[in-house]
């Protein structure tokens, strides 16, 4: 019976392990490809000259519109992996 009982415990244990291995694997994708966005952003900055942005305002407007969205898609992902686990 105390076999059994440890082996129950040992499962639980190794089932919070990869639960929480996972949400962090979850939490380093969106990271990651929060790092992605601000580097096209700094590398489409360095490549357009201060004098541009005026010209096309209405194209960073819908660029961080997509962005916004996408932050609130991954962050409505993570809610749900959260409630899930």
């Amino acid at each position: 019976m105390d076999e059994n009982l440890n082996e129950l415990i040992k499962t639980a244990r190794e089932i919070q392990i990869a639960k929480i291995e996972f949400i962090a694997a979850s939490i380093t994708v969106i990271g990651d490809g929060l790092a992605v966005v601000a580097a096209g952003l700094a590398l489409e900055a360095l490549e357009n000259p201060i004098d541009q942005l005026p010209q096309k305002q209405s194209d960073r407007s819908k660029q961080l519109d997509s962005i916004q969205h996408n932050l609130d898609y991954y962050i409505n992902e993570l809610i749900q992996i959260r409630n899930r686990i």
